[in-house]
């Protein structure tokens, strides 16, 4: 067998078979997370019903998710077109300033904004400083897909209907944005995903009120409910898995739109 597809193998093996656990012991009767199983169950999955507080900030998750990925993607919007289009001083530098969280450790982005709403502007903690946090880590992530779609578009369409009478605006929202619509159906359930899953940055700059990945992180402290998180991380794996696929999805369905080889995506 060919050396590098044993590699291929062996590290998708280390990086996948842990997540592939949490099915397992999910579905496992016992509390105990430890083989061999004691029996299939679905009582774990029956007991995060009763757990109000989970249920609280399942719903602060999916408010800060919605809301993050909506203002990255109009952010986006912008930007990637802006970039596309026009030309401007320093666009280079600029364009990489925006995209600099990408490379950015967590940890440094959660402590600067924290100092910053806190200290500088005098902000308390809440919904809101984790939204601004979430779209300014999102943003790059929705200006790398919309790039790709803005791109790939003739500028000369938007020109021809300008030339027919339409304004900028007109132009842009009749012809270009139709066209792009895929890139940003795609742009916000990837920012929807991160925002959703993002734990660094949402325990520093939560207030009373935790996100998701915060309280499961406060559940870890307890055995007894160890098998209920392994339950919650089994479905918030294949709702990330869903939202990827269809993602990825929109995004070959733009390429094709336009006419272009996929050249490799999400997945």
């Amino acid at each position: 067998m060919n050396p590098l597809r044993i590699y291929a193998i062996a590290y998708l093996i280390f990086l996948y078979a842990p997540i592939l656990l949490l099915p397992v012991f999910a579905f496992n009767d016992g509390q105990i997370i430890a083989f061999p199983l004691q029996g299939f169950s679905t009582r774990w999955f029956a007991e995060l019903w009763t757990l109000s507080a989970l249920h609280d900030a399942v719903g602060n998750s999916l408010m800060i998710a919605v809301c993050s990925a909506i203002f990255a993607t109009v952010l986006g919007i912008c930007a990637a077109r802006a970039g596309a289009r026009h030309k401007w001083p320093l666009k280079g530098p600029m364009l990489s300033f925006i995209m600099l969280p990408l490379v950015l450790p967590e940890i440094i982005v959660a402590v600067s904004l924290l100092i910053v709403f806190v200290q500088v502007l005098g902000l308390g903690l809440s919904n809101w400083t984790i939204i601004a946090a979430h779209t300014l880590i999102c943003m790059p992530f929705s200006i790398a897909i919309l790039n790709g779609a803005f791109g790939n578009l003739d500028p000369s369409m938007e020109e021809a209907a300008m030339d027919l009478g339409e304004t900028r605006w007109g132009a842009f929202r009749k012809v270009t944005l139709p066209l792009v619509v895929p890139g940003i159906i795609s742009s916000l359930l990837i920012s929807f995903t991160i925002s959703l899953d993002e734990f660094i940055i949402a325990f520093f700059l939560s207030g009373a009120n935790p996100t998701m990945p915060v309280y499961i992180w406060g559940m870890l402290r307890f055995p007894a409910q160890l098998p209920a998180v392994m339950a919650l991380g089994t479905i918030l794996v294949t709702l990330s898995i869903c939202l990827l696929v269809i993602a990825e999805y929109f995004r070959r369905r733009g390429l094709a739109r336009a006419g272009l080889k996929d050249t490799g995506g999400f997945l």
